[in-house]
C-alpha cells in the first residue's frame, strides 16, 4: 500500500530524545515522509545540527532544547502549538545492570522519571493538540524489556513495563477520539550510545552486549518501523509492534558466532 502524505492539520511531528540513535533516525525519516519535525532533547547542539541537516536535505525541522522530566518546561513547550499530528515518545534509556539486591535506587528513579514520567509529561501536555488536529498519533517507543524480564535488568524492565502499560491504558481511555496510540517495542538495537550509557562509559562492557551477533537492529531499522506505523491510513492502529534481529529469539536467547 502506498504511503499517504500527512494532512496539513496533522503535519507536525514532535520527536523526543532526538539528539541521537532511534530519535534522530526517526526525525530524519518522518521529515522525508513529509512531516515538519520538532526535535527535542537536552543536548541543544546535537538537535540544532540535526535540524540543519534535515533542512539542507529539503525538509522542515525545528530544534527545541527540552528535558522531558521537567513538567514546567514541557508545559511551556506545548504552548507553541495549536495542533500537532504526531508525538513520538522516544526519550528514555537504561542505567546499570545490577541485580535487584544491589541495584542503585537513584538509577531506578532516573530510568522511571525518563521512560515513564517523561512520556506522561509530553503525552498529557500535547494530547489536546493531537485531538485538535483531527488525526493524531501518539507513539511510545518501549522495548521488549517491557514485555519480558531478564536477570540484571530489573530497573530498566520495570520502567519499560510502565511505558507499555501507559500506552495500553491510554488507548483504552481515549477510544473514540481521533488519536491512535502505537507502541513500538524493539529488541537488541546497536546504537552509538545506548549500551555505553548503560555501563557508565565502559566500552568493553558495552561491546559485549553485541559480541558475536551478526546483525543487531540499527536505529534506522526502528525508525523505518515507526514511520511505517505512523503513515498507515488513519483508521489503521498498530497497537503493538515487537521487532528483533533475526539472531534474537527472546530477551535471554541470542545466537552468537563466537
Amino acid at each position: 500500500m502506498a504511503t499517504a502524505a500527512p494532512s496539513a492539520a496533522s503535519r507536525i511531528a514532535v520527536v523526543t530524545g532526538a539528539s541521537s540513535g532511534i530519535g534522530a533516525a526517526t526525525a530524519r525519516q518522518l521529515a522525508a515522509a513529509g512531516y515538519r519535525v520538532v526535535l527535542t532533547a537536552r543536548r541543544k547542539d546535537r538537535i540544532e545540527a540535526l535540524a540543519e541537516e534535515i533542512t539542507k536535505a529539503g525538509h522542515q525541522a525545528t530544534a527545541y532544547a527540552l528535558d522531558v522530566t521537567d513538567r514546567a518546561a514541557v508545559d511551556e513547550f506545548a504552548t507553541a502549538f495549536k495542533t500537532i499530528g504526531v508525538l513520538v515518545n522516544n526519550a528514555g534509556g537504561a542505567l546499570g545492570a545490577d541485580p535487584v539486591a544491589t541495584g542503585d535506587p537513584a538509577d531506578w528513579r532516573q530510568m522511571y522519571e525518563t521512560n515513564v514520567i517523561g512520556t506522561l509529561n509530553l503525552t498529557q501536555a500535547l494530547l489536546p493538540k493531537l485531538i485538535a488536529s483531527g488525526d493524531g498519533t501518539v507513539v511510545v517507543v518501549s522495548s521488549t524489556a517491557g514485555h519480558g524480564t531478564y536477570e540484571g535488568g530489573a530497573g530498566y524492565v520495570a520502567a519499560k513495563h510502565g511505558a507499555h502499560v501507559l500506552a495500553e491504558t491510554l488507548r483504552l481511555e481515549i477510544v473514540g477520539q481521533p488519536v491512535r496510540v502505537i507502541e513500538i517495542a524493539p529488541g537488541m538495537v546497536k546504537t552509538d550510545e545506548f549500551a555505553l550509557t548503560r555501563f557508565g562509559g565502559d566500552e568493553d562492557k558495552a561491546a559485549k552486549v553485541y559480541e558475536g551477533v551478526a546483525e543487531p537492529l540499527t536505529a534506522d531499522d526502528v525508525a523505518d518501523t515507526i514511520t511505517w506505523a505512523v503513515t498507515r491510513p488513519s483508521h489503521v492502529n498498530v497497537d503493538l509492534l515487537v521487532l528483533r534481529p533475526r539472531a534474537q529469539a527472546s530477551n535471554t536467547k541470542v545466537h552468537r558466532d563466537l
